[in-house]
């Protein structure tokens, strides 16, 4: 923790907001989501359908608008998207809590993810922009905050949905309330961007022609599949084995700590250690090797009892969170640099929409995949197709970096 406050103050004033800025927007993101299905199929006894569409639409909303949110922050600056992205959220949170229609409850959903899309690829090239020659270890602190915010919101909202899951959502959308009174107010304002003359379509076609930049985030989308199985292939197995009950809860619970715990306690070490022995391109390409490994535990004892397939899951999360902390810093050093530093919010908001959609294809196939292969007697093949992914996905980050993203410069028209 020592080491986290001595980096935190050897940045700015506008970094250091922006990493609390992180923080709480997943604080009071995580201390609601994670329960709001429960809330929607239990309290309200919404059918699963609708409850699926609810939850689809605030992820198409957020996933689908990346772009819309990085171009408008490249036009007006990054402050007013991150302070309007923060009010919406106010608003839509506030509205999932009082609210039981349901075309009330999509309109608050939409609002909700509408707002990451506005606040998460400014929040990204601010932090870009002010850190300079510094961004990876800035990225590095900035993933610290992200994961202590996904860690702790969760513990919060269980409290409060105990009580009352309306007092969740009024909780949290106070929270954003006053995020978004303290980014108006002591967010510094960056240079403002001069007004283009150029169309917006124009900009993205010219985007849609950096090839580094697009072959890059092609490539990448494979690392995010992976990461996610966290969230999915992992708990699968975990309820498959353990029960719906609480062993199953339980380990499931672990998971999730020992990813977001590892980040918290090991980034800004992880991230040091590897950009000294291998560089930016070295580390991207290690830490997808690396993620890459962590599918081998669960195949290698994909047959096995309780506790064998357990320890696999437990070292799987843990190879996993690894190879994501020191793959994210250099991951969004490597976009401003083949962004040319030019329309970067616009970059970001792509690559975020890029790693939406992969999200989307990956979760279907990795979901199906894991069906077929328990019926049809091969249970270890997912977990083997997940490891080519990763090494797939490494061997052509290796390739990348060797032969365009060091030479790139990126075709975009200045704002």
């Amino acid at each position: 923790m020592t080491g986290v406050l001595r980096e935190y103050r050897s940045f700015g004033r506008p970094v250091r907001l922006m990493v609390l800025n992180q923080f709480t927007i997943n604080l009071g993101f995580y201390m609601l989501m994670p329960y709001l299905a429960m809330h929607l199929s239990g309290e309200l006894a919404l059918a699963g359908w609708l409850v699926g569409l609810i939850l689809g639409v605030r992820n198409f909303a957020q996933q689908g608008m990346f772009l819309i949110g990085g171009t408008l922050a490249d036009r007006f600056g990054c402050k007013p998207l991150i302070v309007a992205g923060c009010a919406l959220r106010t608003a839509g949170f506030a509205l999932l809590g009082v609210v039981d229609s349901v075309p009330a409850l999509i309109i608050a959903s939409a609002a909700t993810g509408f707002a990451g899309a506005l606040f998460n690829p400014a929040v990204r090239a601010y932090v870009a922009q002010d850190a300079g020659p510094r961004r990876v270890e800035a990225f590095a602190l900035f993933n610290v905050f992200y994961q202590a915010g996904i860690l702790l919101g969760p513990v919060v909202g269980l409290g409060l949905t105990a009580l009352d899951f309306r007092l969740t959502c009024l909780v949290a959308a106070g929270v954003f309330a006053v995020l978004t009174v303290l980014q108006l107010r002591s967010l510094p304002g960056q240079d403002a961007p001069a007004r283009s003359e150029v169309r917006v379509t124009r900009v993205w076609r010219s985007i849609l022609a950096n090839r580094p930049f697009l072959l890059f985030s092609l490539a990448m989308v494979g690392s995010y599949v992976l990461s996610f199985q966290v969230y999915l292939a992992l708990p699968l197995e975990a309820r498959r084995v353990l029960g719906p009950g609480p062993a199953g809860t339980a380990v499931v619970t672990a998971l999730f700590a020992v990813s977001a715990g590892l980040a918290v306690a090991g980034q800004l070490r992880v991230t040091a250690v590897f950009k000294r022995r291998f560089g930016p391109d070295g580390s991207l390409v290690a830490g997808l090797a690396l993620m890459s490994t962590a599918f081998l535990p669960p195949a290698l004892t994909s047959g096995a009892g309780a506790a064998p397939t357990v320890a696999a899951l437990l070292a799987s999360a843990i190879l996993l969170a690894l190879g994501t902390a020191v793959v994210f810093p250099f991951e969004m050093d490597t976009i401003v640099r083949l962004s040319g530093d030019h329309l970067v919010a616009t970059h970001y908001g792509l690559y975020n929409t890029f790693v939406g959609v992969g999200i989307l294809l990956g979760n279907l196939f990795t979901g199906t995949a894991l069906d077929l292969a328990r019926s049809a007697g091969l249970p270890a093949l997912p977990w083997l197709a997940l490891t080519v992914i990763g090494i797939g996905c490494a061997a052509y980050v290796h390739r990348l970096t060797r032969s365009e993203v060091e030479r790139s410069t990126a075709p975009v028209p200045s704002p």
